[in-house]
C-alpha cells in the first residue's frame, strides 16, 4: 500500500559522500575535529579515564595485562619443567654410562659403590640395585669384588630369585670385562617375620621391614681363560638347599592351571606354607652359625 503522505527528505541529512568524509575524520575519541578530540583526551586524563576504548581491539579496556602475565608464567613453568626432566634424564644416563665404564676399567671401593648406588647400563636399558648394600671387597690386585645387598621389595622367594639373578648377572659380567677382575661374589639377604615369611617395604615405602635379616642366596661369578685363548664366564648359585628348591618349584607350578583333574590325590601344602617353613629353618640355621 502506497502512503498518502510521502516523507520529505531531511535537508540536514548527509549524503553518502559527506558521511564517508565525516567518518574518515572521526578517531577513537568520537570527535571529528582534532582540537575537540585533543581536549577530550586531556579531560579523560585529568578525570582518571585516560584509556581510549577501541571496540575492535582485543586488549583489556582497563589496561590490565594480568592475563598475559599469567600466560607467560604458565608457559615459563612448563618450559622449565620439561627442561629439568630432560636434563635429569641426560644426567642420570651419563652417570650410569660412567658407572658401567668404571666397572670395566677402574675397580675400587668407590667406583663399585657408585655403580651400586646409581645403577649400570645393561642391554637396551639399565639395572638398578637395592638401596641397602655394602661393599666388602673391590680390589684389582686380588681380582675380587664382593658385595652384599638386602632385598626389601620382593614379596616372595621366586621374585627375589628372579630379580637378584638379573642384578647379579649385570653387575658381574660388566665387572668381569675388566682384565684385572676374575671373581665377583653377590650376596642377597632378606627380612623374615616371626612366621618365616619374607617381609618387604609397605606401599610408598613408609614402613621398612623389621624382621630377622637372613641370608637368601649367593651368586659367584668367575672368569677363566682356556689354552686356546677363549674366555669363559661361569656362575655358581650357592645357598639353594632342598627346602628352598621345593619352595621355588611350588611357586612356579602353582601359577599354572592344571588341564586335567588330579583325582583324589592328597592335598599338598600351599606355597606360602612351604616357603615360611623353609625360610624359617634357614634363618634358624644361619643364627646358629
Amino acid at each position: 500500500m502506497v502512503s498518502k503522505h510521502p516523507i520529505a527528505p531531511n535537508p540536514r541529512s548527509l549524503t553518502a559522500e559527506e558521511a564517508e568524509e565525516l567518518f574518515a575524520k572521526v578517531d577513537n575519541s568520537g570527535h571529528a575535529d582534532e582540537d575537540s578530540a585533543e581536549r577530550q583526551r586531556k579531560r579523560r586524563q585529568e578525570k582518571g579515564h585516560g584509556v581510549d576504548v577501541d571496540p575492535l581491539s582485543t586488549d583489556d579496556p582497563s589496561g590490565s595485562n594480568v592475563g598475559q602475565i599469567i600466560k607467560r608464567y604458565a608457559a615459563g613453568i612448563v618450559v622449565v619443567f620439561v627442561g629439568a626432566v630432560v636434563f635429569l634424564q641426560l644426567f642420570v644416563g651419563t652417570k650410569r654410562a660412567e658407572n658401567t665404564a668404571n666397572l670395566s676399567g677402574n675397580v675400587n671401593v668407590y667406583t663399585v659403590a657408585e655403580a651400586m648406588d646409581g645403577g649400570i647400563e645393561w642391554g637396551n636399558g639399565f639395572t638398578q640395585f637395592p638401596q641397602d648394600f655394602s661393599v666388602q671387597e673391590a680390589d684389582e690386585n686380588t681380582g675380587r669384588i664382593e658385595v652384599s645387598v638386602i632385598d626389601t621389595t620382593s614379596p616372595t622367594a621366586l621374585a627375589c630369585l628372579s630379580g637378584s639373578q638379573v642384578q647379579a648377572t649385570a653387575f658381574a659380567v660388566n665387572s668381569l670385562l675388566n682384565p684385572k677382575i676374575s671373581t665377583v661374589i653377590y650376596h642377597v639377604s632378606v627380612y623374615l617375620d616371626e612366621n618365616g615369611q619374607i617381609e618387604h617395604l609397605s606401599p610408598f615405602g613408609f614402613f621398612r621391614p623389621s624382621g630377622d635379616l637372613t641370608p637368601f642366596i649367593t651368586y659367584v661369578w668367575t672368569k677363566s681363560t682356556t689354552g686356546d685363548g677363549q674366555v669363559r664366564f661361569s656362575c655358581t648359585i650357592a645357598g639353594v638347599d632342598d627346602e628352598l628348591q621345593e619352595v621355588l618349584r611350588d611357586q612356579i607350578t602353582s601359577r599354572a592351571t592344571p588341564l586335567f583333574g588330579g583325582g583324589d590325590e592328597e592335598e599338598e601344602p600351599r606355597s606360602d606354607e612351604v616357603e615360611a617353613t623353609s625360610l624359617e629353618q634357614r634363618g634358624a640355621a644361619s643364627s646358629r652359625k
